[in-house]
């Protein structure tokens, strides 16, 4: 019986012969196909999507479509990668934000539980359901979004007066649902939704619901990876790559956001919301216009 082929070292092609020590090399990057060009531009997403997860959220932006650049990767294996790189990030800009400002856990913590479960669930139809289907609703819900807050130049600069605490408990319950089951289908624009959830629900500025939203993501980012993980839809090597990106990414961007304060966030945040609605759009009418 011949032995069995080997499969093809990920950073140099199948047309190479590999020097590294690659015996494991299939379990780490599956069939994908790494030049280093190209993961180059994978690992600068990777930065850039910390960076702008840690300030208003949306990085998967940026991060999602560079890794369905990468020859091998299915969609649902890249949405899986996004999320494992994802959580490296998300955590450090959590704990930064944490050790530098006072944050009220209270409603982040059992928000963050109901995120969890959500996200899951949400991963398990990922893997099932046509991303075309729920594309629509989610563009209509981002123009929304874009106009509300352009019309509404105070939203979130300061802090307002929250309502009661059951209250309060329970929306933030209903609103990590919602974002959580979102997250674990598709994913950019989470922390988006997040952060004017909690402006306008729970009466957050614009700094501190970026700090909570943190905690929240955190927890739908591993509800997600509970699923796609055991399922093998995460591509391990590639995104423990991505997730050192998004780590220095994530790192700097709290520190930024921190720094600069409420008006740079809504700045951001209303910019990010823009390029969500352009890049939701394009894939929304492409069908349409083949």
């Amino acid at each position: 019986m011949p032995p069995a082929r080997r499969a093809p070292c990920p950073w140099t092609g199948p047309s190479r012969r590999c020097s590294r020590r690659c015996a494991t090399g299939a379990e780490w990057f599956g069939a994908v196909e790494l030049t280093a060009g190209l993961l180059v531009l994978v690992l600068a997403a990777g930065f850039a999507a910390g960076w702008i997860d840690a300030v208003v959220g949306g990085g998967g932006l940026l991060q999602l479509p560079a890794l369905l650049l990468v020859p091998g990767l299915s969609p649902i294996q890249a949405l899986a990668t996004n999320k494992l790189g994802s959580v490296f990030g998300t955590a450090t800009s959590a704990l930064t934000y944490r050790r530098r400002l006072r944050q009220d856990l209270s409603t982040a913590l059992p928000m963050a539980a109901v995120a969890f479960a959500a996200a899951l669930g949400g991963a398990v139809v990922a893997a099932h359901l046509p991303a075309g289907v729920i594309r629509p609703v989610i563009l209509a819900a981002l123009i929304a979004v874009a106009v509300f807050t352009a019309v509404r130049p105070g939203l979130g600069q300061v802090a307002g007066v929250g309502p009661r605490r059951s209250t309060a408990l329970a929306r933030a319950v209903a609103l990590g649902a919602a974002v959580g089951f979102y997250d674990g289908v598709l994913g950019p624009g989470t922390g988006t939704f997040l952060i004017l959830g909690l402006v306008l629900l729970l009466k957050f500025d614009f700094l501190h619901a970026s700090a909570q939203a943190k905690v929240v993501n955190l927890a739908t980012n591993l509800g997600a990876l509970a699923y796609f993980v055991p399922s093998g839809h995460a591509v391990l090597g590639l995104g423990l790559l991505l997730g050192a990106a998004n780590l220095m990414g994530g790192y700097v961007g709290a520190r930024m956001a921190i720094a600069r304060g409420t008006g740079f966030i809504r700045v951001v945040y209303l910019m990010v919301v823009t390029a969500l609605i352009v890049k939701v759009g394009a894939d929304t009418l492409a069908p349409l216009l083949r």
